[in-house]
């Protein structure tokens, strides 16, 4: 495995929680208010490292490997609890390291378990930067605005939607080119960012992407047997079946009814492929464009409208009080802060001043 070249000013460390043994990336001061950074899914948190260097002169940046992923300890996800480990696990780390009050960042996997966070600790954030977050309904099977079950097992999210010929490849660690659709690396440049943008530490992000925990109870996760469309069901362990609408129906409910209600900006390329309402990733959008054989069509199983489920969402936070900024990004993917790095720091840091007049 290829070891990861972390950027000058960013410290590695791991740190002994009641929950588990975590690896963090950190800069800047721990004298300073604290910027908490979540990572998305087939990543970690060195994904963050230019981003946080931006804000480390005023701010203690500090992005965790959340369970499943990275250098933290290898433990088991319970995905019939949702995004729950991954809260616990947070919760704990806030605690070991005294890091209150504190601002919070979340990308895609890490946006998705803001929305809990956010529950959970509303008294506790002083502000939300949610960047291409999956929405509070969860991923995969449901369709509307407030997310309805398209079948009763939630067929179609889960472990089971997982390519197989990727997961392979990410077990096998292979760094090629060699298939023009599932290589990590092929996978990676056509989901991560636009395709044609080219990462600065492509290598290292890769690397990071190879160091998801792999195995039964891990990446993809298990899965049942579905009479439903496209076959396959939720099973109980890992990432991808944790983040199935049907163990997170709580979730929305949880994070509208959070007091106070801290402000949120949410950050998006017009052209995300992952977090879409057309999203490449999404198993009803792969049927209609004759990606997954034995679509039921439209009718039954339509593309889930992840985006327009976000909006619903934070139209009903502001609506119940909170304070909601929105930023959309032209010409840019599922990663702007390394697609267009100037516009997303900007875009947070008039986020941060706006609350600091408040």
């Amino acid at each position: 495995m290829n070891k990861i070249n972390h950027l000058s000013g960013i410290s590695s460390q791991f740190v002994e929680t009641d929950r588990l043994r975590m690896h963090l990336l950190t800069a800047g001061s721990e004298q300073n208010t604290t910027m908490l950074f979540l990572h998305g899914n087939t990543c970690t948190s060195t994904i963050w490292e230019e981003f946080m260097l931006q804000f480390s002169d005023d701010f203690y940046c500090v992005a965790p490997d959340m369970r499943g992923f990275g250098d933290t300890e290898k433990k088991v996800i319970d995905a019939t609890r949702g995004i729950e480990d991954w809260l616990d696990d947070i919760t704990a780390l806030i605690k070991e390291l005294d890091l209150l009050p504190f601002h919070v960042v979340g990308h895609s996997l890490g946006g998705f378990v803001c929305w809990g966070l956010i529950a959970r600790h509303a008294a506790d954030i002083l502000t939300v930067t949610l960047i291409s977050p999956g929405p509070p309904m969860g991923f995969g099977g449901i369709h509307g605005d407030q997310g309805k079950a398209n079948n009763p097992d939630y067929s179609g999210s889960g472990g089971g939607i997982v390519v197989e010929a990727f997961s392979e490849r990410l077990i096998e660690g292979d760094r090629s080119s060699d298939h023009p659709l599932y290589s990590p690396r092929n996978m990676m440049n056509r989901l991560f960012w636009k395709e044609r943008f080219e990462a600065n530490r492509e290598e290292d992000i890769l690397t990071a992407m190879l160091q998801i925990h792999t195995g039964d109870k891990y990446y993809p996760g298990d899965y049942e047997e579905s009479k439903y469309w496209p076959g396959v069901a939720p099973g109980k362990f890992g990432p991808v079946n944790a983040l199935s609408p049907k163990y997170n129906q709580s979730l929305l409910h949880d994070f509208l009814n959070a007091e106070p209600k801290p402000p949120l900006l949410w950050i998006h390329g017009k052209d995300d492929n992952i977090i879409s309402d057309e999203s490449f990733s999404d198993p009803g959008y792969q049927g209609k464009m004759q990606l997954r054989k034995g679509w039921p069509g439209e009718e039954k199983y339509p593309p889930q409208p992840m985006e327009s489920q976000i909006r619903f969402s934070l139209a009903e936070y502001q609506s119940k009080g909170g304070k909601v900024y929105r930023k959309q990004i032209d010409d840019c993917g599922h990663t702007p802060f390394l697609e267009k790095p100037e516009i997303t720091r900007q875009a947070l840091s008039n986020h941060l001043q706006k609350t600091e007049k408040q």
